[in-house]
């Protein structure tokens, strides 16, 4: 199925499309709960102090732009009832404990722009994205206020050398919460 939106048509995802994510999340409050343990590296970023989310999300687009070739991108809307899908009338592939997103294939531009506001604040970027290589994964869960990633060691080193990104290093195994934050 297609969707048409800023006057292109873009392709609608289907459970095949994240199949490799699909039930190979663990249960609990390490960063395998957002990202399935096969990535090299993981992290979790959130919005420096002082920083808005528009200069926050920017920074890492563009640090994941410079660290992957030039390939679609795969961007997840988490439903929740309250929160901008983009395409209300998608269908949804499950993901995690059967949360309903709505997935599609476009790329970096496109999640930088098309929601206004999510719930982790007015920020615009999906709740999930991917590049169509899956060389790295970006997911924030229903109730957090961080964001994880998983990928190679070499983007987690750009991701943290830009202050903008605020990523910090973590083991598969542990907590993903960032320091000073809490859980709802």
């Amino acid at each position: 199925m297609d969707v048409s939106k800023d006057g292109r048509t873009w392709r609608i995802g289907t459970a095949g499309d994240v199949a490799w994510l699909a039930g190979r999340t663990t249960q609990g409050l390490s960063v395998t709960t957002a990202i399935p343990p096969v990535f090299e590296a993981y992290g979790a970023f959130h919005p420096p102090a002082g920083a808005g989310f528009d200069a926050h999300e920017r920074a890492v687009i563009d640090e994941l732009v410079a660290c992957t070739p030039d390939q679609p991108w795969w961007l997840g809307f988490l439903d929740t009832g309250a929160h901008d899908v983009v395409f209300p009338h998608a269908p949804r592939v499950s993901l995690y404990w059967d949360w309903p997103y709505v997935l599609i294939q476009a790329g970096p531009e496109q999640a930088l722009t098309w929601r206004a506001g999510h719930m982790r604040g007015d920020g615009a970027l999906p709740d999930l994205f991917f590049p169509a290589d899956r060389s790295w994964l970006v997911s924030a869960l229903w109730d957090d206020t961080w964001t994880d990633i998983g990928a190679s060691g070499a983007v987690l080193a750009a991701l943290r050398r830009n202050a903008l990104v605020n990523v910090r290093l973590v083991g598969p195994d542990e907590d993903a919460c960032p320091p000073g934050l809490t859980r709802d």
